[in-house]
């Protein structure tokens, strides 16, 4: 049995050992040989740490875009790019075209399936034969429709009309969902039917789920300038844009139908009375010439799947000369497992929080209040130890919207208990959402720091953004 080493022994310091019986020439020779692998080795260490601290110098600072979904994330990027990346946002602004329109189609189809319910629902003795349909003041057959409360909505042979005559934007609305898909380069599979309810609606389908929204992925681009298509796409270009003329030919000749459909007052009855507030959703003005305006643009919704990535380069402002890489992470309660990775060597996040939704519930778990969401939401941001040497600013987005429902009548302290018997206005609302945001942040944070805040409406267009924080460089 052979001679083992010691438990103690340590097999680096063995391997390291001069050999035995070591001359001293062989030693000098070694001694030279280690010393130069040292000079290598920490000239490379050297090395390294400079590119290191060079590109931690140069890079963009990297800032995220956080909240729950339909918080004012994508319309915020908008504005970054609309005030900084101008030849960009021109040369895209002929792509969102399709987008607005879709918009407006969608909303507009989404009224006649609600006004298709309330005729299904009631006693309908005068659509089920041939009648004498009347245009004018509504005066023809009619037919009651039972709500909620008891009550009748009346419908008459007018609305039928203008269900039958606003039919084509059905097909419209398929094929501008087809041809967004396409010029994304979507499998036909992720391109939805968007047959009903819009973005925060209560209202579900046959099946008793909500439909699903179309979309897009963030790994495709459907934002395509015409400069930039090769020459074998010259006749696709031409069809496409025979497309663009047919829907807007379209568009223009139910304009006036969606403008009495719109108008009807027994209609807009029948959203109030649902909570539906369709002022909120996007639209257009149905010309055949019609060309989107920066406005336009900015409201204009359509929803990406996955995180957006854009640079902006700053030439003026408080971040001026600087690059920033932002991430536009989705908000809704599937996608909020992305976020996490982003949080490493991460700059500044922007947070919106929209302060209109304190009377709504999440799209996603209708039991969830969205503005309790956004609480829990910004407790899981502020709390995380990753962020602890992060800055974060909050958005308390939507305020606009916020002021039409308080002017309406809508009462904070029925959906917010704790609001107590504060007034139900504006400025007292935004003082009690700041100050809840700002004990969350003081009780959760790892490290105290500041809390910074701004009450904005980001659908109106933001020509210059002083938000008050230069994230770290």
């Amino acid at each position: 049995m052979g001679v083992g080493r010691t438990v103690d022994e340590d097999p680096l310091s063995r391997l390291l050992a001069p050999p035995p019986n070591e001359s001293p020439e062989e030693r000098e020779i070694r001694l030279k040989l280690e010393a130069e692998a040292r000079l290598r080795s920490e000239r490379i260490d050297e090395q390294l740490r400079a590119e290191k601290a060079a590109l931690k110098k140069n890079r963009p600072v990297k800032v995220l875009l956080l909240g729950q979904s339909e918080s004012g994330k994508s319309t915020t990027l908008k504005n970054f790019q609309l005030a900084y990346c101008r030849d960009q946002w021109e040369a895209e602004r002929a792509s969102w075209r399709m987008v607005i329109q879709l918009n407006l189609i969608r909303g507009i189809n989404y009224i006649l399936d609600l006004l298709a319910e309330e005729l299904a629902g009631g006693p309908t003795p005068a659509l089920a034969g041939d009648s004498d349909i009347s245009d004018d003041d509504g005066a023809g057959p009619s037919a009651y429709a039972p709500n909620r409360a008891g009550s009748m909505l009346h419908f008459t042979g007018k609305h039928r009309l203008l269900k039958l005559r606003l039919a084509p934007l059905r097909t419209v609305q398929r094929d501008l969902e087809m041809r967004i898909g396409a010029q994304a380069g979507a499998d036909p599979s992720d391109v939805y039917d968007l047959l009903s309810s819009p973005p925060g609606s209560p209202v579900m389908g046959a099946s008793g789920r909500r439909p699903q929204e179309f979309f897009v992925r963030s790994a495709t681009s459907w934002k395509q300038p015409a400069h930039m298509r090769s020459p074998s796409e010259g006749q696709g270009a031409r069809y496409q844009d025979a497309q663009v003329r047919e829907t807007a030919d379209i568009i223009a000749g139910c304009a006036e139908d969606m403008k009495a459909i719109w108008e009807d007052q027994t209609v807009r009855e029948m959203l109030g009375r649902k909570g539906i507030r369709m002022e909120t959703t996007p639209g257009l003005i149905a010309v055949r010439d019609y060309q989107p305006t920066d406005d336009d643009v900015v409201r204009a919704r359509l929803r990406t799947l996955g995180v957006q990535e854009h640079r902006i380069r700053f030439d003026k402002g408080p971040a001026a000369g600087s690059e920033w890489c932002i991430y536009d992470v989705g908000g809704s309660r599937t996608q909020r497992i992305a976020w996490y990775p982003y949080f490493d060597d991460c700059d500044a996040i922007i947070f919106l929080a929209p302060v209109s939704c304190f009377d709504e519930r999440l799209a996603e778990d209708r039991r969830i209040n969205r503005l309790e969401d956004s609480y829990m939401l910004w407790k899981a941001v502020v709390s995380s130890k990753l962020l602890a040497k992060t800055s974060i600013i909050l958005f308390l987005n939507k305020r606009d919207l916020l002021e039409q429902k308080l002017r309406s009548g809508v009462r904070v302290r029925d959906h917010v208990h704790s609001y107590g018997d504060r007034p139900n206005e504006v400025e007292h609302a935004l003082k009690y959402f700041q100050q809840h945001f700002r004990d969350i942040l003081r009780k959760h944070s790892p490290e105290p720091r500041p809390f910074r805040s701004h009450i904005t409406s980001v659908v109106v267009r933001m020509v210059s953004l002083h938000m008050g924080f230069v994230p770290p460089c």
